[in-house]
């Protein structure tokens, strides 16, 4: 599952597809070092990691180990998990300060509880949804990676995730199958006017419901529009019975929302939005 700078255009498993030749070539461009480097910087400022003392955090997909190098330049300790043997070779040959894991993410995070004072991962868990093999169900691997990274991260830390959503859909599967682990928080996304520098980094709270931190290049005005927040407490539209209340302002207002957070053309919200009409004779 080794992360990349880029958005991934190829399609299949990753384990295959970064063999020792991509894995060099990877390793060596310095645009992609370059994006790799920016990335972890944000994804390492955004998991909020005391000042005073030196952290063991997790790298979910560390490839070979451009995001770790971050880590340890920043006085953290890091364990990095890789499904692609190539990427870890490169990473022992470039002698990287963390340990290093080959395992299938998809399979659950093999470590004790609360071992971790934090997780990060650069392009990486969208992998999780591609089908690779007929005994793979998205749903179910996420829900195991989260549920076990869940367990593993200390409580009060956070979980950065950057990644590279193909649709709406599978963001809303991946944040779905995060607060279904247990997680609070949400989706930060970084330059959302920006065609090449938008980026997406799932923000998650380990046993609290912390402050979702601000996204890079967003107005005051504009800062809710682009930061999709959940928690695990599912009442905000149902009524007592415990059914959804669709049609309701409220719904349909957070489907607008949802709409202008993927681009889309949607209606100003007015007086009258949600309003039902009256019959016409």
């Amino acid at each position: 599952m080794a992360g990349s700078g880029r958005r991934p255009e190829h399609r299949g498993p990753p384990e295959l597809f970064y063999d020792e030749t991509e894995a060099r070539k990877y390793t060596q461009n310095s645009r992609v070092v370059e994006i790799q480097s920016q990335m972890s910087e944000r994804a390492v400022e955004l998991l909020g990691l005391p000042e005073d003392r030196p952290c063991l955090l997790l790298d979910v997909g560390c490839g070979s180990g451009l995001s770790g190098d971050y880590i340890s330049e920043e006085g953290h300790y890091w364990i990095g998990m890789d499904i692609s043997r190539a990427m870890l070779d490169v990473a022992v040959e470039r002698e990287v300060e963390g340990d290093l894991l080959l395992a299938d993410v998809g399979h659950g995070i093999p470590f004790r509880p609360g071992t971790f004072d934090g997780c990060i991962s650069i392009s990486a868990v969208q992998w999780l949804c591609n089908a690779d093999k007929k005994s793979h169900s998205p749903p179910k691997r996420l829900y195991r990676f989260f549920s076990t990274l869940y367990t593993a991260l200390a409580r009060g830390s956070r979980a950065v995730l950057q990644l590279y959503p193909e649709h709406s859909e599978q963001l809303e599967l991946i944040t779905a199958q995060a607060m279904r682990a247990g997680f609070t928080g949400g989706m930060v996304v970084d330059y959302p006017n920006s065609a090449k520098a938008k980026k997406f980094f799932l923000c998650l709270f380990v046993g609290t419901s912390g402050t979702l931190p601000k996204g890079l290049g967003t107005e005051c005005a504009n800062e809710e529009q682009h930061q999709a927040k959940f928690t695990n407490e599912r009442t905000r539209f149902r009524n007592v019975k415990g059914k959804s209340v669709k049609k309701s302002r409220d719904w349909i207002l957070e489907k607008k929302e949802r709409r202008r957070r993927q681009g889309k053309e949607v209606r100003a919200d007015t007086k009258y939005t949600g309003r039902k009409r009256r019959p016409h004779f």
